[in-house]
């Protein structure tokens, strides 16, 4: 009996003691498979690689000799890049948001909130591989984002990697951070559609003396032959303008205001060149030391919901300015500057402009055109639906004595006019000094609408400015529910009309007895120039 009591305890310790070996076994196990778990969502969250560096632009003729291009094309500098600083660089930890970036990123129409790639993802969920390669964040390239450190180079290793994506590609600024860049040219075309995505906060060199002497001081940041490109997010390009404001060379307004000689180029902020399917959402742009934005030989643009802010005494300060560029639409934007809200140059048409509140400022205008006896087309735009307010002019339409051409087809509708000089006006007699000789020749500006255009003028100039050329004058200007009273006294001032024919369709306020009746008899022997596109 006492042989099997043994034997018993015996067989209970074995079965004790297997139990527990089992369970250490399985354990050893499942922590095995977390670590393997682990290492494949490291590899996932890597840098995309870099494909080869696109071509540089300065090697590019075309930029240069084409016949289309403007007076001064985009001027590339030459750069050195680095691929080591796209694998190895760690992105360093973002300061405390800017008083610029305070409000949360505006994703617009780019990736949605929840698919936005997090600074240092998570190990579960992993992100699929197809979308994790197609961000492009700067600060996997090197970028530092401290508003002080040079960031140029990560911005063009960004840029040539996403642009040679076959799908749709996002270039990501991120919230929270400032990126300070030189003046820099991204060229394309690229491979897809491209995003650049502005959630930070973008800035060039302080001003001229900082700027580097081998890069062009015209412009900042263009866009060269790009096709299927959205520049938006709820980020801020902030010019830095005052220092370049304060150059001698530029008109001071004052009592003792002076100009002088001396270097007097100044930066284009954002610029796009020769490029097509562009749409520009959500940007908010401040202090820009010369234009905000220029479209030079672009198709198919679409500006919206974008905010612009100069000082009203910064010179050059237009808000949007397009040249030889059609099929343009300008939707939902503020602007207040020291210069034209939007300008409108040569080579244009087929622009619709909506919804724009303007001012302070020199309003809307069409021009200048035909300076140094150039020949100059612009037709089928329309103004509507916007506020003009404390601006030097409301929607304007200015040429040169002495160019050739045509401006006809033009609508200005349901315009609210706040305190502004010349709301409407008409300058074929425009001149930017006092040695402007009188010419022959002028550009035909015919068949201009303005309707429903009301508010008050500011009595230092008439509500109503038709000064048409001697030659060739203006014909076929229609006018309907017009009422504009001055925005101080009661005292109304009487409208001004020179060698100007159209039409009342209503009623106006103040009245137009000035406008002649018919087609002017010096049109009838005269080879006029229709500018057919």
């Amino acid at each position: 009996m006492a042989f099997s009591r043994v034997s018993l305890l015996v067989f209970c310790i074995s079965l004790i003691c297997f139990f527990f070996s089992s369970d250490a076994r399985s354990h050893h196990h499942v922590k095995h498979k977390h670590t393997h778990h682990h290492h494949i969502v490291s590899e996932i969250s890597e840098p995309p690689s870099l494909p080869p560096l696109s071509a540089d632009p300065s090697n590019d003729d075309n930029a240069y000799n084409s016949t289309d291009a403007p007076s001064h094309p985009p001027e590339a500098s030459s750069s050195s890049h680095d691929h080591e600083n796209a694998y190895n660089s760690t992105p360093s930890p973002s300061p405390s948001p800017s008083p610029e970036t305070t409000h949360p990123p505006n994703h617009g129409r780019g990736y949605p909130p929840s698919r936005a790639p997090s600074p240092s993802p998570s190990p579960s969920p992993s992100p699929s591989p197809a979308y994790a390669a197609n961000v492009f964040d700067v600060r996997k390239f090197g970028a530092v984002g401290d508003g002080i450190t040079d960031d140029t180079e990560a911005f063009k290793m960004a840029w040539d990697s996403a642009c040679q994506e076959e799908d749709s590609a996002v270039l990501l600024v991120p919230y929270g951070s400032s990126f300070m860049i030189q003046s820099t040219i991204f060229t394309g075309p690229c491979q897809g559609g491209l995003v650049f995505q502005v959630d930070g906060t973008l800035m060039p060199p302080d001003g001229p003396d900082s700027w580097a002497q081998k890069n062009s001081k015209r412009q900042w940041l263009v866009f060269y032959r790009v096709n299927q490109m959205s520049l938006q997010g709820g980020g801020v390009i902030d010019g830095r303008g005052q220092k370049w404001w304060d150059l001698p060379c530029k008109p001071h307004k004052g009592i003792n205001g002076t100009t002088l000689p001396g270097p007097c180029d100044s930066p284009i902020a954002l610029r796009f060149f020769m490029s097509s399917n562009l749409t520009v959402q959500g940007i908010r742009v401040k202090d820009s030391p010369q234009f905000n934005f220029r479209f030079d030989n672009c198709k198919n643009v679409h500006v919206e919901s974008i905010h612009i802010t100069a000082p009203p005494l910064s010179p050059n300060t237009d808000g949007i300015h397009i040249e030889n560029a059609n099929d343009v639409k300008i939707y939902n934007s503020v602007i207040s500057n020291g210069d034209d809200c939007v300008s409108i140059g040569s080579g244009c048409y087929d622009v619709d402009i909506r919804n724009i509140t303007c001012g302070p400022g020199h309003g809307i205008s069409i021009g200048s055109l035909g300076n140094h006896n150039s020949r100059a087309c612009v037709s089928n735009i329309t103004v509507r639906d916007s506020v003009i307010k404390s601006s030097n002019n409301g929607v304007r339409i200015k040429t040169w004595q002495g160019g050739s051409g045509a401006v006809s087809g033009i609508t200005f509708s349901n315009i609210h006019m706040n305190n502004v000089k010349n709301p409407i006006i008409i300058d074929q007699f425009y001149c930017l000094s006092k040695g402007c000789s009188n010419q022959t020749s002028a550009v035909y500006v015919s068949d201009i609408v303005y309707e429903n255009i009301k508010g008050t003028y500011d009595i230092r100039s008439p509500p109503m400015h038709f000064a048409c050329s001697d030659s060739v004058p203006c014909t076929n200007l229609t006018l309907s529910d017009v009422e504009l009273l001055p925005a101080k006294g009661d005292l109304v001032s009487d409208p001004y009309c020179w060698n100007a024919y159209g039409d009342l369709q209503t009623l106006t306020i103040p009245p137009v007895s000035c406008l002649m009746e018919g087609v002017p008899r010096s049109l009838l022997n005269n080879d006029i120039d229709h500018c057919y596109h």
